[in-house]
């Protein structure tokens, strides 16, 4: 079992950056696949990015690719969401996911793929 706290959320104009981070329990980190994911009021919760455990594979949704960047550092347990050139479309609580999997493959996009979930960090851009 893993637990996941995000954190890095907030308030922002249009344009600004955030750093979500999302902090993993247990001594197993690099052997999960990790993932965020989003969810805007009233839409299903999507898929934003992805990595592998080594962090060789990383994967993006076509609306942030050039502006998010994931990435982790398995020696604090921990994966990143860097947030550049924030729009309005991209206010939502964004969640962080683990899937045990050792295997270098960010190919994780739907929900049902990751078993363990934070309790996910609001983001607010406003225009």
């Amino acid at each position: 079992q893993v637990q996941l706290v995000e954190s890095g959320g907030g308030l922002v104009q249009a344009g600004d950056s955030l750093r979500l981070s999302c902090a993993a329990s247990g001594r197993t980190f690099s052997t999960y696949a990790m993932g965020w994911f989003r969810q805007a009021p009233g839409k299903e919760r999507e898929f934003v990015a992805a990595i592998s455990g080594n962090g060789g594979s990383i994967s993006y949704v076509d609306s942030v690719k050039g502006r998010f960047t994931i990435s982790r550092d398995n020696a604090k347990n921990t994966v990143f969401l860097q947030m550049n050139n924030l729009k309005p479309e991209d206010t939502a609580v964004y969640y962080c996911a683990a899937r045990p999997d050792t295997r270098i493959t960010s190919d994780y996009r739907r929900t049902r793929d990751y078993p363990y979930w934070g309790q996910g960090t609001q983001v607010t851009v406003s225009s």
